[in-house]
């Protein structure tokens, strides 16, 4: 009986979808100009091909110029794409469907798509992951196991996100908290080469803050 039951497990194994490998496959690079700085975001379109597509229709049209990183939490992340400099929400396109069961997990200088707490409910806002963000994977088909879906890495300038994050906030806008005092503006996004290799994104980490 116990082997049957050993052999019943294993077969069960066998039968999985294979999870994809959780690298970054880069098809596409963006370069991120801010007012602090530079840094290039990889794109992986063959493990998230949908987001991948909505991100690069933004990025094309000119729809991220003059938006800000509203929601700034050291040791956790940083949130941009949605609002100008004035704090005014910017008009979006349909949303996108949530890719993240795709393998990619939120580690540190990862990018994944803001949502509200319906799954399928990103548009144009990302995030960057300050440290690993395990608790934000995929772990389930529901609306709070979903997770948030990855579809780009940072793969040069991570120490301009890190000095984003440093940032002191306050109140801003609509919010009453997290919004960088000084402000961060994306002056343009725009479709680049690869960079040359760096260990950038490697820095020794900080602890999850699991208050997203």
């Amino acid at each position: 009986m116990k082997l049957i039951r050993i052999l019943t497990l294993g077969l069960a194994f066998l039968a999985l979808p294979a999870m994809a490998a959780d690298e970054i496959t880069a098809t596409e690079h963006v370069l991120v100009r801010t007012n602090l700085g530079e840094f290039v975001i990889a794109l992986d379109a063959k493990q998230a091909p949908k987001t991948v597509e909505n991100f690069l229709t933004y990025v094309d049209s000119g729809f991220y110029t003059n938006t800000i990183f509203h929601r700034v939490i050291s040791g956790f992340m940083i949130q941009g794409g949605g609002y100008d400099s004035t704090f005014k929400r910017k008009d979006t396109r349909s949303a996108v469907i949530n890719e993240a069961e795709n393998g990619l997990t939120n580690r540190r200088a990862r990018v994944a798509m803001a949502r509200t707490f319906d799954p399928h409910s990103a548009s144009s806002q990302f995030f960057i992951n300050m440290v690993d963000n395990h608790f934000l994977d995929h772990r389930a088909p529901t609306p709070g196991d979903f997770g948030y879906a990855v579809f780009g890495e940072v793969v040069s300038g991570m120490e301009v996100v890190d000095q984003t994050a440093q940032l002191q906030t306050g109140p801003g806008g609509e919010f009453s908290k997290d919004v960088p005092l000084t402000l961060v503006i994306i002056e343009q996004m725009q479709r680049t080469q690869a960079p040359a290799p760096s260990s950038e994104r490697l820095s020794p980490t900080s602890p999850t803050n699991k208050g997203k």
